[in-house]
């Protein structure tokens, strides 16, 4: 396992948690290969990133294109064999007090599901044809316990989580290893529509740090901050019947996307 990755391919970093991230891997002697959707913001992390010493790869794509992604990662691969590949690319959505739509609702399965898929698949092809690489997925601390104003998305990152985890043991023979990350509210734009208080808010920047550290030492499961951590697990582990009343007072989220 390459613990200093020098070949690392970051989805969804045109903003927030990819952002940070592909700046703190940005120095000399880095490949990184970044996509996202937006492409004023995918091209000014590019220029900071170059900026920073690293060469660059970067593409606008949609992580639901399974043809395009595989395309874009093998590409990649066969002029910079990846050690790293970061599955971030997300979307959330609500609508301010009465839930997801059912539109979002399949579009959010879509994205964090199927884009998380289109990324891991052709990646793990590619490594374990040479018995080496990682691969950190993003779920979120919404992944232990569905938050009524957010269901769809809570969902899809619980599958993100459980698939993850088991991904882990099964490419481990491969040399392959696995990480599911797990953060909590990180200043982005997705957390930039809600418009009540969020405990525990840090920068992206932080979390990058937090991310990369975890990664580094191939650990399972990359989940923080503690505090926020402990309840949504504990929360998580008990009786629903218990925790609904709890959980139907939440305040609900404001109408938001982004990727």
């Amino acid at each position: 396992m390459m613990l200093l990755p020098r070949s690392v391919l970051i989805t969804g970093a045109s903003s927030g948690i990819g952002r940070a991230l592909a700046l703190a891997y940005a120095k000399p002697g880095v490949h990184l290969a970044l996509s996202g959707r937006n492409e004023k913001r995918l091209k000014s992390i590019v220029q900071a990133c170059a900026d920073a010493g690293s060469s660059v790869n970067c593409e606008i794509l949609d992580v639901t294109n399974k043809d395009d992604m595989r395309t874009w990662v093998t590409d990649v691969d066969n002029n910079e064999p990846l050690d790293l590949v970061i599955a971030n690319a997300g979307v959330s959505g609500g609508t301010g007090g009465s839930g997801e739509t059912e539109n979002q609702t399949r579009m959010i399965f879509e994205t964090n599901i199927n884009g998380i898929f289109n990324t891991v698949f052709p990646a793990a092809d590619l490594m374990r044809a040479r018995k080496n690489g990682q691969i950190a997925l993003v779920s979120s601390l919404a992944s232990f316990r569905g938050f009524v104003g957010a269901p769809a998305y809570s969902a899809s990152k619980a599958a993100v989580r459980t698939y993850g985890e088991a991904l882990r043991g099964l490419l481990q023979g491969d040399g392959i290893g696995v990480s599911v990350i797990c953060p909590g509210f990180v200043e982005s734009r997705m957390t930039a529509g809600n418009k009540y208080k969020m405990p525990f808010l840090m920068t992206a920047e932080r979390a990058a740090a937090i991310i990369q550290r975890g990664v580094a030492h191939n650990k399972a499961r990359i989940a923080f901050p503690f505090p926020i951590y402990f309840l949504s697990w504990f929360l998580g582990s008990l009786p629903p019947g218990l925790t609904d009343p709890l959980f139907r007072i939440l305040p609900k989220k404001n109408s938001v996307t982004g990727i």
